[in-house]
């Protein structure tokens, strides 16, 4: 059929700052594109040098590098193939963050007027000025301000960078979209909803090229999503984390057919609409507010989520193993949820590379508070994994402690507590040491808003897998597992599920034990909540109240609600400092507390008036 143009979205697996080893990958890419007689590869934003350089882009070095690769991928478009590579471009001065177009051995470097955030501010400069060329002085030219290309034979190119406004690339027949994306829980289907909607808005087509792989670091993962959308339609998707081909053949006059018999087509007048008068106070919520705003009420759809947080958990773990050359991770072994899933997501990911389970050491360490219970079912998972394990009593080490710092081991507070605690992080430290390993954390989202963590213990690790997993989604990750696992595996993970949440510190009273967590700061279901809704949506206490009266009607009443939302407000501030120096962990969600890409809060911001709308809401 004549007049096709065959379109391919590419995720090379970058290696970050590594221009040259970028090239090579970018230039194999390339040949497979015109053996498969590709018109045009689309590959992901700044993916010549990677989009998480962070301080390096203010490196000449480092730009200077990726323009000579650049160089070298010219040749390779002698074809006919269109390319479209993403990569940090410096001219007078400033650096931007461009598309290079490279088609018949020609270059032009596209240099378009665009949104950026904050992070992207501290290195790129925004074009705000008419539209003009520039030539460059191999021949190429550098195009400021325009996005859409004429590249021959009616096929109009339109370029739409990372968070380009939706007028980026307007009128043309295919829309090349370069992005670095990280992966979110749900960010695929928002993708996936708004690049088939611009489709159909424009009446054009998509190539989507996302971020693979090799970009995943310190706190965020990248899938690779690449995905081609035609008038409103997904036509070719690779789900993030899959190596699946995206191919397309896009039908332009089909477009062209579609957009003259579309009076939509044709601009439109914006229309501002604006609320009359002061909106008036409401007291019944036209809103549905669910009591886990974490979890998916649906159980297909909950199953799914939780594919895809394990998928991102060991996608980060993963990558994190291949750029130390790690071949051993050590984990603090508890019994409870979290040192569970840690432990599963490790064992899944050393799956995935090929590496043997027993490579994974979990190390126990009973002390005072240890029941029999926790116990038996660290050491039944550990043997069900077929994972190595390994005992390391730590009371004689706190009681020497005890003894070096004066404190008397009768008295049952947070110094006897927190002692156990960097015990047992300073034992799991030096064994990873002494086996050339990386420890793994297990401390989940939850446990850090609310601070329910020893600074410099359990606080710290080499690489935190649960850090933005909440507590109520802990659960549901371990009971996915369960019901995928084998019967032994799942009869202990189905006791550990109906274990209390307990740090076990504390000696238990008849073998049972004495310290649950809930009991201490409160549910975690209303703490997931208020965290939810507080750095989602910004709620103030007062609203805060009413979408959790709502959400828990029959379950606990406001005075119950009020009581533990000042137990949230009050740690989620004071323990700020213990999050401002959190270890490396990937990113799932929307909500985080990541000091490096969620929360800039100051260590010693003020909870005053959140607490003084409290009280007041208790009056």
């Amino acid at each position: 059929m004549k007049n096709l143009i065959r379109a391919a979205a590419f995720a090379p697996r970058v290696t970050v700052g590594g221009a040259e080893s970028n090239r090579t990958q970018i230039a194999s890419l390339l040949h497979k594109a015109a053996e498969q007689k590709c018109d045009l590869a689309v590959f992901p934003e700044l993916c010549l040098t990677g989009s998480t350089c962070g301080d390096l882009f203010l490196q000449p070095f480092l730009t200077e590098h990726a323009y000579a690769a650049l160089n070298n991928l010219i040749p390779l478009t002698d074809c006919g193939l269109t390319a479209v590579v993403g990569l940090p471009w410096r001219q007078d001065g400033k650096l931007y963050d461009c598309a290079a177009v490279l088609q018949g051995g020609k270059l032009r470097v596209l240099v378009p007027k665009r949104r950026l955030s904050a992070r992207e501010r501290r290195y790129f400069s925004v074009y705000a000025g008419e539209p003009k060329e520039i030539l460059l002085p191999d021949g190429g030219v550098c195009i400021f301000g325009d996005t859409v290309l004429d590249l021959g034979n009616g096929f109009t190119l339109g370029i739409a960078i990372g968070r380009d406004s939706a007028d980026a690339g307007a009128g043309a027949a295919v829309l090349a979209c370069p992005d670095a994306d990280c992966e979110l829980v749900g960010r695929a289907e928002r993708r996936r909803t708004m690049l088939a909607a611009r489709s159909a808005d424009r009446l054009c087509a998509v190539v989507y090229a996302n971020a693979g792989e090799g970009e995943s670091t310190t706190d965020y993962v990248f899938g690779g999503h690449r995905m081609i959308c035609e008038n409103g339609r997904v036509r070719r998707e690779s789900t993030p984390f899959s190596d699946k081909q995206v191919c397309y053949d896009i039908d332009p006059d089909f477009l062209l057919r579609e957009r003259a018999k579309n009076d939509a087509f044709a601009p439109r007048r914006d229309i501002v609409f604006r609320f009359g008068g002061a909106r008036s106070k409401k007291t019944n919520i036209l809103r549905d507010y669910s009591p886990l705003p974490f979890v998916p009420e649906d159980k297909a759809e909950r199953a799914r989520r939780c594919r895809e947080i394990l998928d991102m958990q060991s996608a980060g773990l993963k990558q994190r193993l291949l750029h130390t050359r790690t071949k051993r991770c050590v984990i603090g072994i508890s019994g409870g949820l979290d040192s569970t899933l840690a432990l599963l997501v490790t064992a899944r990911t050393y799956a995935e590379l090929g590496m043997p389970s027993s490579d994974i050491l979990c190390v126990t360490m009973p002390c005072f508070g240890t029941t029999a219970r926790t116990k038996n079912n660290a050491v039944a998972l550990c043997s069900s994994l077929g994972v190595s394990l390994r005992e390391v009593p730590i009371a004689d080490a706190v009681r020497v402690h005890f003894r070096d710092i004066g404190h008397d081991e009768s008295k049952h507070d947070v110094t006897y507590e927190n002692a156990q605690a960097r015990e047992r992080t300073q034992v799991l430290m030096d064994i990873a040491n002494a086996s050339g390993g990386l420890v793994v954390g297990t401390g989940d989202l939850s446990e850090l808003a609310l601070g329910w963590a020893t600074y410099n213990g359990d606080h710290m690790s080499m690489y935190g897998v649960n850090a933005s997993v909440p507590k109520t989604l802990v659960r549901h990750l371990v009971a996915y597992c369960a019901a995928e696992s084998t019967p032994a595996l799942r009869e202990v993970l189905e006791d550990i599920l109906a274990t209390p949440v307990s740090p076990e510190l504390l000696p238990p009273e008849n073998g049972n034990i004495s310290q649950k967590t809930e009991d201490l700061v409160g549910p975690y279901e209303l703490h997931d909540f208020f965290l939810y809704h507080f750095l989602r949506g910004g709620y103030p206490p007062a609203k805060l109240l009413a979408a959790a009266a709502q959400a828990f009607e029959g379950v606990y009443p406001s005075e119950v609600l009020l009581r533990w939302m000042e137990t949230f407000f009050r740690r989620f501030f004071a323990q700020q400092f213990k999050r401002s120096c959190l270890p490396d962990g990937p990113k799932v969600g929307t909500v985080g507390v990541s000091p490096r890409g969620d929360l800039c809060l100051p260590s010693d911001a003020s909870n005053e008036l959140w607490l003084r709308e409290i009280e007041e809401l208790k009056r």
